[in-house]
């Protein structure tokens, strides 16, 4: 498909949040955003909706796991890996999925769209373990040898990301109000935004 960056559309969604899922406001945006990031915790279908996006917009992806593990889930020298993402961010357009909770301000203050999918616990855990047997093999957001697993490590890391996150949200978004930011916690929430992003 034709790459739709720039082309005008209306109604882009920014969910005001109502009882924990409901979105009620929708708001107008000029263009397709050129710099999209995606974070959230593990297994509320980041990487999946970052390939539908790239597919439908054409837009460069890039899934931070590539490159802050090599092959067999070795961490990769933490400053090579900042150097990295930050070549990515200089680029002019890119959809970045990942977390890589300490340097989220280098995405985030370059970004135009931020998409933070606060997906329930239970649901998460569920899909993890799901991805186990039935991951899209579409997906390339893995190093080499970096088959799926699930870690009492991870399970913690799942468990607490909302509050580890959530300083930081309050202060980025503050500091850059030019980043649309929207959370999702549903999917009835996704599917508002795909109706605005993916027309």
């Amino acid at each position: 498909m034709a790459s739709m960056v720039g082309m005008d559309f209306k109604n882009s969604c920014h969910p005001e949040l109502v009882s924990g899922s409901k979105i009620h406001e929708i708001e107008s945006m000029q263009k397709i955003p050129l710099r999209i990031m995606i974070f959230g915790r593990s297994g509320g279908g980041k990487s999946t909706f970052a390939l539908k996006l790239h597919k439908h917009c054409n837009i460069p992806l890039y899934h931070l796991d590539k490159h802050f593990f090599e092959s067999n889930w070795v961490e990769r020298d933490y400053q090579e890996f900042l150097e990295i993402q930050q070549k990515i961010v200089n680029f002019e357009t890119w959809i970045i999925d990942g977390n890589a909770v300490r340097s989220l301000e280098m995405r985030y203050c370059r970004a135009d769209l931020v998409l933070y999918f606060n997906y329930p616990r239970w649901l998460c855990y569920w899909r993890s373990v799901k991805r186990l047997f039935n991951k899209d093999s579409q997906i390339d957001d893995r190093a080499p040898y970096c088959r799926e697993t699930i870690s009492f490590r991870l399970l913690c890391y799942m468990w607490g990301f909302e509050k580890r996150v959530a300083s930081q949200i309050t202060f980025l978004k503050d500091i850059y109000p030019q980043a649309k930011f929207i959370e999702l916690r549903s999917d009835e929430n996704l599917r508002e935004l795909e109706k605005e992003l993916l027309k």
